[in-house]
């Protein structure tokens, strides 16, 4: 089953447990996947997307995510 739901960059932050800057500074060096969608000029990832790039990242390997 696919999770069409759209995160923000606040989302994304409460998932992987830092600051919504921190996010925003991986999307900034091209560490983030490409958004989903963009609306308003704000950008939104699919909760699926995130979670594949948030199980990829080489800390999700030694970190336990809840």
């Amino acid at each position: 089953m696919t999770d069409r739901q759209l995160w923000s960059y606040k989302d994304i932050a409460a998932h992987i447990r830092v600051q919504p800057d921190t996010v925003r500074s991986y999307r900034k060096h091209g560490l983030l996947p490409p958004p989903d969608h963009v609306e308003g000029g704000k950008p939104f990832w699919y909760a699926d997307t995130v979670r594949a790039w948030a199980a990829s990242r080489p800390r999700s390997q030694t970190r336990r995510e809840e």
